[in-house]
């Protein structure tokens, strides 16, 4: 039989393997010891318990103190109020309440640590009314709240956004002659900061400035990020000088706010010029740090120089995450740089550096090859992801399906389509957008209906583009009154009709001869605050003169340059066609002559226009067979001067002149 070691022996052990945060072996030195008959002291009955905490087991830590009884030991507040951290830290408020109550009932009275751990323990599960109620609770069981315990509650509230009873109490706090320090400053700053209150944090710090309390690198800290966020880096940048001013060192947080601020800004080299001071400085950049500054790089397109930063981290025992190479895969893709993509997605997969990708990973690389309409290969990648449980997000999909309704892929599309709800993928709007759109481009009517209608009964919202896609395609398929229907949807709801909506509808609506019904329209976007663009009058143009109604066409002609806008081709080419149609012959000469003076350049087909609709004024001459060199030449070029055809015309129909 072995030697069983003193129980002096093996109760130091127990404490001074807790006392150097050696849990494991403390707890492993008690287990033998008592299996061998030696009794625990009090001392390693406390350090069993500080093992059960740190193993975030409260259950058995709560256990002890029966043990400790049972030993013969009293319970002091110290071990107490580590049974009542346990709880706390694993949100077992309940049992902690209850702790507390028997704390008394063994002769333990609680101390202001003991409030303090349950107040933050309350504050931690967001239950802040209770606490605020235990701070009444304690001053009954004749324990002052301290600095500390006013802190707790003070950022309790102030993550909660109530700033203002956390400003409330720091008043309470000066009453009762307990002076505020550096701590409850920052706390009361950094949460006005995260409530976007930035003023009422910079003034707090101008307080503290006054009552010769030091701010430190959290407080610049906490306002330079709430100024950033902000989009004040003017001020932010005047904080950061201001701090080292006063000789306090930034730390990696601070100088990592201030870096996304720039980049966030678009102030790209100032960014790069901080990240190299600090450097200087001999601050280490952390994971986010490199990954902020790789992420405003990629934005303004310049990957190389991303790179040259994922090499420094790498070389300075950094290791880029998943989050880092998205952001470059992304970046080489918005710059059509798709092949370096595919080559740096091998380079995360291999033995060396091997990186496991994300949903967004997929997404990235699939989009990119989409837009560069390499399917087959996007489809590839999606394959072997799913094959190695590599399930890209919905986003993934989405442009997938889409590449394939813009290929006109119907079936592929809907087979993507069923694999997205067998993997419990949820469908957002812009996956119902991409196929409304899709559908309609293919003339599939029923089912870009059908998704309108499954969108709206699972509580998403079309979009406008949504509306106006499926108006646009009803109307073309000859379906104008369920357009308007939609359309009317749209007034009544909380989707505004823009332009482009009033447009659809104004063209179908003369095209089905409602020409009254067109005309309310135009008076409603007027009303609506819109105002009809050039293609409005050149749709209600070339509609009016299609059907005879050149009254009409002609004031919305006359409309159309009142309101500043210059008539495209077609909309001469439609009303001289009309003009002619009518034999209004003067009608048709005075808009030459004032396409003459307005330098309207001509195309082939409106020189077309013009000549077949001149024969009608010579009887006895054919202007194409007098001027066949000229015409020939023109119309080979593709366009003419109007002015320049009016002079050589003018020389054969002397009625004709600019």
């Amino acid at each position: 039989m072995g030697l069983v070691p003193s129980g002096h022996t093996c109760n130091f052990l127990v404490q001074i393997l807790a006392k150097n945060k050696e849990h494991k072996m403390s707890f492993s030195v008690y287990r033998k010891m008592t299996c061998v008959g030696v009794s625990p002291s009090f001392l390693s009955l406390s350090s069993l318990v500080e093992c059960f905490v740190h193993f975030n087991m409260p259950e058995l830590a709560l256990a002890v103190p029966g043990i400790i009884l049972k030993c013969g030991f009293s319970i002091n507040v110290y071990v107490a109020n580590l049974v009542l951290k346990g709880l706390c830290y694993k949100g077992n408020i309940v049992k902690a309440v209850e702790f507390l109550d028997e704390m008394g009932r063994n002769s333990v009275s609680p101390d202001v640590v003991s409030f303090n751990t349950l107040i933050k323990g309350l504050c931690r599960v967001r239950n802040l009314d209770e606490a605020i109620d235990m701070r009444s609770k304690m001053e009954h069981a004749n324990c002052i709240p301290n600095v500390v315990t006013y802190n707790i509650l003070m950022d309790g509230l102030c993550v909660e956004g109530r700033t203002d009873e956390a400003m409330g109490l720091l008043e309470e706090m000066r009453m009762k002659q307990l002076e505020p320090d550096v701590y409850i400053y920052n706390t009361l700053v950094s949460g006005h900061c995260i409530n976007g209150d930035i003023d009422r944090g910079k003034k707090l710090l101008n307080e503290m400035l006054g009552k010769e309390i030091s701010p430190n690198e959290v407080t610049y800290t906490c306002l330079m990020n709430g100024f950033c966020k902000m989009g004040k880096l003017k001020e932010a940048k005047g904080l950061f000088n201001a701090m080292l001013e006063r000789g306090i060192r930034p730390d990696v947080v601070t100088f990592t706010g201030l870096i996304s601020g720039l980049c966030k800004d678009g102030k790209i080299a100032k960014a790069v010029e901080l990240f190299n001071f600090m450097l200087k400085k001999g601050e280490e950049p952390n994971n986010i740090t490199y990954n902020i500054l790789i992420n405003g790089l990629c934005k303004e397109g310049l990957v190389s120089d991303a790179f040259k930063i994922l090499e420094m981290m790498v070389e300075k025992g950094k290791k880029p995450d998943v989050v880092t190479y998205n952001m470059i895969l992304r970046g080489l893709c918005d710059i059509g740089n798709v092949n370096d993509a595919l080559k740096l997605f091998d380079s995360m997969l291999s033995n060396k550096n091997y990186v496991d990708p994300d949903a967004r990973t997929i997404s990235v690389l699939i989009r990119g090859l989409c837009r560069e309409g390499r399917l087959n290969e996007a489809a590839k990648i999606n394959r072997e992801m799913v094959e190695h449980r590599k399930v890209g997000d919905v986003v993934t999909y989405t442009a997938l399906i889409g590449a394939y309704l813009k290929e006109g892929n119907v079936e592929k599309a809907m087979e993507l389509w069923k694999e997205v709800l067998q993997l419990g993928l949820i469908p957002d709007s812009r996956t119902y957008s991409v196929m409304i759109d899709g559908f309609c481009k293919c003339h599939i009517i029923n089912i870009a209906k059908g998704l309108f209608s499954k969108m709206r009964s699972l509580g998403l919202t079309p979009t406008l583009p949504d509306y106006n896609t499926l108006m646009a395609t009803l109307c073309r398929e000859g379906s104008f009154e369920q357009a308007k229907r939609l359309f009317k949807e749209m007034v009544d709801g909380s989707i505004q009709p823009d332009v482009i909506s009033y447009n659809i509808i104004v063209d179908s609506s003369i095209k089905a001869g409602d020409i009254q019904y067109a005309n309310e329209l135009l008076n409603d976007m007027h009303g609506s605050g819109l105002t009809p663009d050039a293609f409005t009058f050149s749709i209600l143009i070339n509609r009016l003169s299609k059907l005879g109604l050149m009254e009409e066409a002609k004031s919305m002609f006359e409309r159309m340059t009142a309101g500043g806008f210059s008539p495209d081709i077609s909309a001469y080419d439609s009303l001289l066609k009309g003009f002619s149609a009518r034999g209004e012959t003067e009608e048709m000469i005075g808009l030459l002559r004032k396409m003459g003076s307005e330098g309207v350049v001509l195309d082939s087909e409106i020189t077309s226009t013009i000549m077949t609709c001149l024969c009608d004024i010579s009887d006895d001459q054919n202007i194409v067979e007098l001027l066949p060199n000229f015409a020939q030449e023109k119309w080979n070029d593709g366009s003419v001067a109007c002015d320049e055809l009016l002079m050589e015309l003018h020389k054969i129909v002397p009625k004709i002149h600019s």
